[in-house]
């Protein structure tokens, strides 16, 4: 019996379709064990590279590519999802199984990977409401575990060495993200040009090296169905080697945010709801990796409330453009002023 598709997703959408006979072809000669009748749906939200669901008369998969039309130089890099979740296979890392890697345009119109699906819950929503308490502390505590095995990786023994370079990371970040900010700016904010300004002229002197994600947050983690246990983290695009301090600011800054679709933490009652105040979330941190605190956390959340800004800039522009991968991306453009006025606010500028 063919697999039952999951809730979560649906038609291909319009600007997203491709050659399925071609896709089909190629899985039958480069995925050991493929059986044929294909079936393609597409999962709803990725707003950067798009994910489908596959199946063929007897397994499931995954398969992210990037999106259509003219993008970004350095976005959008599936290449490195695969390389760096091959990497992890046999860490303490939760990742899905990698298949196949397909760089040659022509089959699906641009570069691909197929990977296992790996069926389980998605928490959308941060404040978590449809859990326990209990349950959400177990939750973050697990947010917290898994983002610690990421940050102990080791990257000579695993291959990932030579997977970004580990000078200068934030200064390159900050550089980075202005640019990918300019290249899709539609309007002029002066939150973001303040934090253009500062960023880059109060970097902290700490040149820690990890393997970082790049984008950890509660909803790139696919959790056991009943058990708050993750069983793979998703969306790895833009991991490479950097400061793990990155990382947790990222993962953080929903303390300070209330955002539509995914919550925020702000103003949350922690000992009623269970979720665990952001002093308690750094503290679990700290004691996984065996970090005596973290200085500067201010700072680099402010830097990953920039980048995240940029990055909605980039989703708002590309659905102008008609070649986003939510039809929500529109909505996007009104969350850039309101990220970095809250970086501002948190560094004492704007």
């Amino acid at each position: 019996m063919p697999p039952l598709p999951p809730k979560n997703a649906g038609p291909v959408r319009e600007a997203h379709r491709f050659d399925e006979a071609r896709l089909d072809a190629w899985l039958a000669d480069n995925v050991e064990g493929y059986t044929g009748s294909l079936q393609v749906l597409q999962f709803k939200g990725g707003q950067s590279n798009p994910t489908f669901w596959l199946a063929d008369r007897e397994r499931q998969y995954a398969l992210r590519k990037k999106p259509p039309g003219k993008l970004l130089q350095s976005a959008h890099a599936v290449d490195r999802e695969y390389r760096v979740m091959h990497a992890l296979r046999d860490t303490d890392v939760p990742t899905a199984k990698m298949y196949a890697l397909c760089e040659d345009d022509s089959i699906i119109g641009t570069p691909f990977f197929v990977m296992e699906y790996v069926g389980g819950r998605i928490f959308w929503n941060v404040q978590l409401p449809d859990l326990e308490p209990d349950l959400r502390r177990a939750v973050y505590d697990e947010l917290a575990r898994v983002l610690a095995a990421i940050h102990r990786v080791d990257i000579d023994a695993v291959g990932l060495s030579d997977y970004g370079r580990p000078d200068a990371y934030v200064a390159r970040q900050v550089n980075r993200w202005t640019k990918q900010y300019l290249a899709s700016q539609t309007a002029e904010v002066k939150q973001m040009n303040a934090l253009i300004d500062w960023l880059p002229a109060n970097i902290p002197d700490d040149e820690a090296t990890a393997l970082v994600h790049g984008d950890y947050r509660l909803d790139n983690l696919i959790f056991h169905p009943t058990e708050p246990r993750a069983l793979a983290v998703i969306d790895w695009e833009l991991s490479t080697l950097g400061h793990p301090l990155s990382d947790l600011a990222y993962t953080c800054m929903l303390y300070d945010v209330m955002l539509p679709k995914i919550g925020g933490l702000a103003g949350v009652d922690f000992q009623k709801s269970g979720i665990p105040s952001e002093d308690a979330f750094v503290a679990r941190y700290c004691e996984l990796v065996g970090r005596d605190g973290v200085p500067d956390l201010a700072y680099y959340k402010a830097f990953s409330l920039f980048r995240l800004a940029a990055i909605a800039q980039g989703v708002y522009k590309r659905s102008i453009d008609g070649n986003a991968s939510s039809p929500e991306a529109s909505l996007f453009g009104a969350a850039v002023p309101h990220l970095a006025g809250i970086a501002c606010g948190l560094v004492g500028i704007g």
